[in-house]
């Protein structure tokens, strides 16, 4: 059920790295901010509530099944950095089936387009994904096939309910305390390994981003800040693709995530020390400090949590002084 480097059905090795990319940090933090900034922040909020909860409920799938990874040998590994985590389902798996289709069912009919295009980028994207898991020999054929269908199982039951998650988050009054309470909740209960492992990490960051895009809609909504586009505007159609227009994009794009890259590092260099002095731990070995429980969970919390904050109220309110909006 495994297959390993020399597959040539999979494709080229490039081909396969960027199918791995599609559902790494490196992707979203330039997939959801160009969405949310360029596109439509309707839509990318409620695409960052799926990914958070597809992406919650398979790490915590994971660390309940606790299967191992694919042997190597006889696979060959090309990819190391999750060799820790176990490997039923396939959260890249998940990702990648559930941010496509999602964006398919939220998009459809909101943006004009025709239906056969999106399925087609739904397709490609999700297959691109699932296989460059097994390409990089970090799961087997059933880990992805769990993953793929784990995730529709997820988006069938939880999108009906996206638009009120959403609505909840902007309107209620007491939503940021709820908000916090929750996703911190998750984070501290849900983990209960012998030993340290990249899901527990992985999985406070996305609960931090999830919370942080949250708490900064609902800023957005307190400020009378809206950042979606007039009801009246809809269904949108792709404007034409000017050198302004594509400047603009690109230029919000850049200084945007440059300043989500800062707020990342500047958060991330004051909560460990903070983390490790509240709770006494040294700090002789900081590699080994972060991995403890106590530091991981409140660093890669908050740190995130400020990302996703930014994302939603910090930079869009910098675009409109400087007239990027």
């Amino acid at each position: 059920m495994v297959l390993g480097q020399g597959t040539e059905l999979l494709g080229s090795r490039e081909q396969r790295s960027l199918g791995t990319e599609l559902g790494n940090e490196l992707f979203y933090i330039l997939f959801f901010p160009f969405c949310i900034w360029n596109v439509d922040a309707w839509l990318g909020r409620r695409l960052v509530i799926v990914w958070v909860w597809v992406m919650y409920v398979g790490q915590c799938t994971k660390d309940v099944v606790r299967w191992p990874r694919p042997a190597s040998p006889p696979v060959v590994k090309l990819e190391v950095f999750y060799s820790s985590e176990y490997s039923m389902p396939s959260t890249h798996a998940m990702s990648g089936t559930a941010i496509p289709l999602a964006l398919l069912l939220l998009s459809y009919g909101r943006w004009q387009y025709p239906l056969i295009f999106g399925l087609i980028l739904a397709f490609c994207w999700c297959l691109l994904v699932c296989c460059s898991r097994i390409y990089m020999g970090m799961h087997s054929i059933l880990d992805v096939i769990a993953g793929f269908l784990y995730a529709i199982l997820i988006l069938i039951v939880f999108h009906p309910v996206v638009d009120l998650i959403d609505n909840f988050n902007l309107t209620y009054k007491y939503a940021p305390l709820i908000i916090i309470s929750l996703h911190l909740a998750l984070g501290i209960f849900s983990f209960t390994l012998d030993t340290w492992s990249t899901s527990r990490g992985d999985t406070a960051q996305i609960l931090g981003c999830g919370a942080g895009v949250a708490c900064g809609s609902h800023v957005n909504y307190l400020m009378g800040i809206d950042l979606d586009p007039p009801p009246d505007t809809l269904p949108l159609s792709l404007s034409s693709l000017t050198v302004t227009v594509f400047g603009k994009a690109i230029l919000r794009l850049l200084i945007g995530v440059i300043i989500l890259l800062l707020t990342k590092v500047a958060m991330k260099k004051a909560t460990i020390p903070l983390a490790c002095k509240i709770f006494r731990i040294p700090l002789d070995d900081v590699r080994k400090a972060r991995q403890r429980m106590e530091v991981e969970l409140p660093y890669r919390y908050i740190t995130y949590g400020m990302v996703g904050f930014s994302l939603v109220f910090v930079v869009p309110c910098l675009f409109s002084f400087m007239g990027l909006s």
